[in-house]
């Protein structure tokens, strides 16, 4: 099992037990929160990090803030952002006083070379319709570009002085440059709501993304005397599974995931031909949905 948790996607974790375990995260209870979404209750969303400070706020009904990031770096989504869009809606309509949705232009042109303009375009032109479509409420949706955030950036600087490289490379597993400035800009982003006003934050999530939560709540501890932020709060689902038989959907590998939006024909043809049951021929797999669904009768 690998020892760090990759953001960017070259190394995956399988086991969500030692994921917990490893990485000190809690196990997430639905019955923490107030009418908890399907996926909640299914166990996809599984671990997180300061859940119970999140599930004071949202009972007493104090202010708090749910954030989290689009990477424009491919034209459609699947269904692992259309998860994070759920929880950011669950959040939403239970007491949120703000939501935001950073664009990761910076992070995109950083480790994936998309460009600044492309990611804009592709940003106004789908990612953010499609996000309000898949159930945000526009009015109460802040959308912004990192590269247009100045007090973000500004900030990601300042936290660069509270980490060193080796404490880097613990979390993320190497010292690149363009992957060093992207967490820098993020922890600005994680926190940015509380520039204004100091409350308590979730940021909902895929599993891939707690190193920038670790990395933000360290920052956080270390300027608390000048900024005094509350630590934010992680809600972690588990990855989307690949239709190919891997752990993970992926936008770069398109017949790997069932796409948004896409043609039902398409959508049938790659259902289809996904892998399933994971038994060792086609006729052991069918003799045990047949056996399955006979003891269901």
């Amino acid at each position: 099992m690998p020892k760090i948790i990759d953001p960017w996607g070259s190394e995956l974790m399988e086991d969500y037990g030692k994921i917990i375990k490893n990485f000190g995260l809690e196990v997430f209870s639905p019955k923490l929160f107030p009418n908890p979404n399907r996926i909640m209750r299914r166990n996809v969303v599984f671990a997180g990090r300061d859940l119970k400070q999140l599930s004071d706020v949202i009972k007493k009904h104090k202010n708090y803030y749910v954030l989290t990031g689009l990477m424009p770096s491919a034209e459609k989504l699947h269904f692992g952002n259309k998860m994070v869009v759920e929880n950011m809606r669950y959040f939403q309509e239970n007491g949120a006083k703000t939501t935001h949705i950073l664009v990761a232009d910076l992070e995109s042109a950083a480790t994936r070379g998309i460009s600044l303009e492309d990611a804009k375009k592709r940003a106004l032109n789908f990612h953010i319709p499609a996000y309000i479509a898949l159930g945000l409420n526009p009015r109460k949706t802040t959308f912004y570009f990192q590269s247009e955030n100045i007090a973000v950036t500004n900030f990601a600087y300042e936290a660069a002085k509270k980490i060193t490289s080796a404490e880097f490379k613990a979390i993320y597993g190497s010292t690149d440059p363009s992957k060093m400035l992207s967490a820098m800009t993020q922890v600005g982003d994680i926190l940015y709501p509380q520039f204004k006003e100091r409350m308590p934050g979730v940021i909902p999530v895929g599993i891939d993304q707690d190193p920038h939560i670790r990395l933000t709540r360290d920052i956080a501890r270390r300027t608390k005397t000048k900024y005094n932020f509350f630590l934010p709060s992680g809600l972690y689902h588990k990855y989307t599974p690949s239709l190919d038989g891997g752990l993970k959907m992926s936008k770069s590998k398109p017949g790997s995931c069932i796409e948004l939006p896409e043609d039902p024909k398409e959508t049938c043809k790659k259902l289809k031909r996904a892998l399933t049951g994971g038994r060792e021929t086609r006729e052991i797999q069918k003799n045990t949905i047949a056996s399955a669904v006979l003891g269901k009768l």
